[in-house]
């Protein structure tokens, strides 16, 4: 069979990784002689890793996070902000012992950063996840249940491994009974809670469920 109607075929069956890699993977077989079944192999590895790719593209997507943000663009010099603790959380492991991280600190302090580049390295290690303005994500609440359309919403997020939400501090929680943090506070801290209905937010926690 023909390279073009070999490329042809994986086209129509949607194959593009493996038709990206088939010339390098084919030439370098055939110089140094490899098995059938290892140019086969390689050109499966190459599928794989074409459609774990497109679908972190995609979960990134849909993740609508603002910012294009990294923890290895982050300076951590002169801070308070415990960097291994970072990391750690950007490895996942509190979405599968489902516990919630809160970034606490004063405005420019580095939150919204540091919670969209965790938010990236968790999506990239095959979790899904959505980010919110909270004060947008109320107001949603609010209009779904004024057309009677509520839990759609809560519906959706039930099927997000982790749910981002920036800009905690500006919902006024007069009616919760809560407070907002001083905009002045210079330390950022991460605290884990395995609490998840916490009086300051209960009035969106109630859409929610």
């Amino acid at each position: 069979m023909e390279r073009a109607d070999i490329l042809e075929l994986m086209t129509r069956l949607k194959l593009y990784g493996m038709r990206a890699a088939y010339d390098e993977v084919m030439t370098t077989g055939i110089k140094r002689r490899h098995e059938p079944a290892r140019i086969v192999g390689e050109l499966l590895s190459a599928e794989i890793a074409e459609k774990q790719a497109r679908s972190i593209k995609y979960q990134m997507t849909i993740a609508k996070l603002p910012l294009a943000k990294e923890i290895d663009d982050f300076d951590f010099t002169g801070t308070p902000i415990n960097q291994a603790l970072i990391r750690d959380l950007a490895g996942g492991g509190f979405i599968v012992q489902q516990r919630n991280a809160v970034l606490v600190g004063g405005t420019g302090t580095g939150k919204s950063h540091l919670a969209i580049a965790i938010a990236r390295a968790c999506i990239r290690n095959g979790t899904r996840g959505r980010f919110y303005i909270v004060i947008d994500l109320v107001n949603r609440l609010e209009t779904e249940a004024r057309g009677g359309r509520q839990g759609r919403l809560a519906e959706y997020l039930t099927r997000m491994d982790f749910v981002v939400l920036d800009e905690l501090g500006y919902l006024p929680f007069s009616q919760a009974g809560a407070t907002a943090l001083p905009p002045d506070q210079p330390a950022l801290r991460t605290h884990l809670d395995h609490y998840h209905h916490q009086s300051g937010i209960c009035r969106m926690a109630e859409r929610l469920r």
